[in-house]
C-alpha cells in the first residue's frame, strides 16, 4: 500500500468564507500516483472546516446564514471562551460543518456523486492556515 501526504495552505482575507478546494486535491491525488484508495481531506485548525457540498453561490448564502443563526459572532461577550479574543462562534461553526471528508478513490478520480465538491470552510480568517490531504492505497 502507497501513501502520500500533502498540506493545502490558506490566508483568507476576510473572516468567513467557503473555498472549492477540489482542483487541489484532485491535483494532490495525481501526484499521488494512486489509483484505487482513500482520500482523506481535513482542516487542521479548530476555527476551521472541510466539507462535501455543491459549488452553489445560495447554498452557499444559505448556509452563511444558517450558520450565523446558530452560533452568531456578536455579540462577543455572548461567549465564555472569548476572553482575550473573538472567535468562539468559529469554533461553533466548525463543530457543526464537521473536521474533514474521506472519498474513495476510484480508477484514479475521486468517486464523487454529481454535484459533490470539496469545500474548506474558514470562520476566522486573516491568518494563514493548513489542510491536510492524506491518500492511501495502491
Amino acid at each position: 500500500m502507497k501513501s502520500y501526504r500533502k498540506e493545502l495552505w490558506f490566508e483568507v482575507p476576510a473572516r468567513r468564507a467557503f473555498i472549492n478546494i477540489t482542483p487541489q486535491v484532485i491535483e494532490a491525488l495525481r501526484e499521488s500516483g494512486i489509483r484505487e484508495g482513500l482520500c482523506l481531506v481535513n482542516a487542521m485548525h479548530i476555527s476551521a472546516s472541510v466539507f462535501i457540498n455543491d459549488d452553489e453561490s445560495g447554498l452557499h448564502g444559505d448556509l452563511e446564514r444558517w450558520l450565523e443563526k446558530l452560533a452568531p459572532e456578536k455579540p462577543h461577550s455572548q461567549y465564555a471562551h472569548n476572553v482575550g479574543e473573538d472567535n468562539a462562534d468559529a469554533h461553533l461553526k466548525r463543530t457543526i460543518m464537521g473536521r474533514e471528508v474521506v472519498v474513495a478513490v476510484t480508477a484514479g478520480k475521486l468517486d464523487f456523486g454529481p454535484w459533490e465538491r470539496i469545500f474548506y470552510g474558514e470562520f476566522d480568517g486573516r491568518r494563514r492556515k493548513r489542510v491536510l490531504v492524506k491518500i492511501v492505497g495502491e
